[in-house]
């Protein structure tokens, strides 16, 4: 039976894969060349979840959202007035990711929505060409994404936006700047450094501020080490990250079990600790999922990681159908789409710095907490960047929370303590 069951798993995604690849020429061949535009019709795809989504959760289609077709599920949403809970999924996720916090959250009250973003999942009307302009990938677009939808499903504000992952930095600038709407916030994983910062009072001799390295800069260091490392937000803005991993060797599934695997509490090489400066031998601590080796893709970085079928048999956070909702979503769309924010939202795109230069000095004043799992690397990747944004860039932050049992993945590695942080933390600072 098992056998049955993994070979039409294994057909069914050689299927999807294929189709999107149909799908993808047939678009070519008639638009310009400025790009591909998603639009796949999605009352032509297998229900959301594969069946894997509680009950009590919905997936819903809502157009004209800041040019896009938004995929999203939602709970509570039977009930109207409402107020609302945005949850902003990381990569390489979904809003498939939120589904084990949903469902409390809606039982406290609330109408809890969690989108594909752009370049993600089910949602359309974004270029997943390489060679497409990035810019509606920047922070700012991304956060009128975030208004937009808010809009569209009838609320002015949110009681609280999370974010998790490569959603942190969505979820906080559109606190920073909108905090009319984003009544509060929950980071998670990825710390928020906060806006850069302009010279200031330079007229009267005081010095410019130091430019922090760069991720080319930090690359050159790292390349030097014995053996050669590579800092992975270099790889994933590289052409061939997408079809590195798309067409993994090990195949598309097994690729996103390891990949989970080594990023979970479950690796038990997962021991982060804060790093004392933003240099090659110190980022050199980090796994190679975050510090690659040199001459390797995610591919056959994650591939010796692959864990025994015993664990895989017993492993309740992220059972087989699960992983083949993420093997399915992403066999379709490709990665391009979901790379596209490392390219301008992260290090130092001069565009992007300069779009953010203009809140330089603001800071994130509504009420904050932090979560994130004591064996994710994520806390401390970016040195210094905690002690950051809880001494100065959120100036409100009532909670940091490190959670025991989990790694990268926290609210499906312990979903129910994030749920209950979630909770209390509502129900102490939330307003509607």
């Amino acid at each position: 039976m098992h056998a049955n069951i993994d070979l039409s798993r294994r057909a069914f995604l050689a299927t999807t894969t294929a189709a999107v690849g149909l799908g993808r020429f047939a678009v070519a061949q008639g638009t310009p060349p400025r790009g591909s535009i998603v639009r796949t019709d999605v009352s032509t795809l297998p229900p959301y979840g594969n069946g894997t989504i509680p009950a009590g959760i919905r997936s819903r289609q809502i157009a004209n959202v800041n040019g896009m077709t938004v995929h999203m599920l939602e709970a509570g949403y039977e009930t109207p007035g409402r107020p609302a809970v945005l949850l902003l999924h990381g990569f390489p996720e979904l809003a498939y990711s939120w589904r084990k916090v949903m469902l409390s959250l809606a039982a406290a009250g609330y109408h809890v929505i969690a989108p594909d973003q752009r370049g993600y999942g089910r949602t359309i009307g974004w270029d997943d060409s390489y060679d497409v302009d990035p810019d509606p990938f920047r922070i700012l677009n991304m956060t009128r994404d975030a208004i937009g939808l808010v809009y569209a499903l009838g609320h002015r504000s949110v009681a609280m936006v999370v974010g998790h992952d490569a959603g942190a930095p969505v979820a906080s600038w559109a606190a920073l700047i909108r905090p009319d709407i984003f009544r509060s916030i929950t980071i998670m994983s990825s710390p928020f450094e906060g806006a850069p910062s302009l010279p200031f009072d330079t007229a009267s001799g005081a010095p410019p501020p130091r430019p922090a390295i760069t991720d080319d800069e930090l690359d050159a260091e790292l390349a030097k080490l014995n053996p050669p490392r590579k800092y992975y937000q270099n790889y994933q803005r590289t052409r061939g990250a997408n079809d590195d991993m798309l067409h993994a060797p090990q195949g598309l599934h097994a690729f996103f079990r390891a990949y989970y695997f080594y990023k979970s509490a479950d690796y038990k090489g997962n021991n982060p600790h804060p790093l004392k400066a933003r240099t090659a031998e110190e980022m050199a601590q980090i796994p190679t999922y975050y510090v690659m080796e040199k001459d390797k893709g995610m591919a056959a970085t994650v591939a010796p990681f692959m864990p025994p079928a015993d664990y895989i048999a017993s492993c309740k956070w992220l059972t087989e159908p699960e992983v083949d909702v993420y093997a399915a979503e992403y066999g379709r769309t490709g990665f391009t789409g979901a790379l596209q924010g490392y390219r301008v939202r992260r290090g130092s795109d001069p565009r992007s710095i300069a779009e953010m230069h203009t809140f330089s000095g603001r800071t994130i004043d509504v009420p904050s907490q932090y979560i994130a799992g004591k064996s994710d690397w994520g806390v401390y990747q970016t040195p210094g960047a905690v002690d950051k944004m809880r001494s100065s860039a959120c100036t409100r932050m009532v909670g940091f929370h490190l959670l025991d049992g989990a790694g990268h993945w926290v609210q499906q590695e312990q979903p129910e303590r994030v749920s209950a942080l979630l909770l209390q933390f509502l129900r102490d600072y939330a307003k509607s």
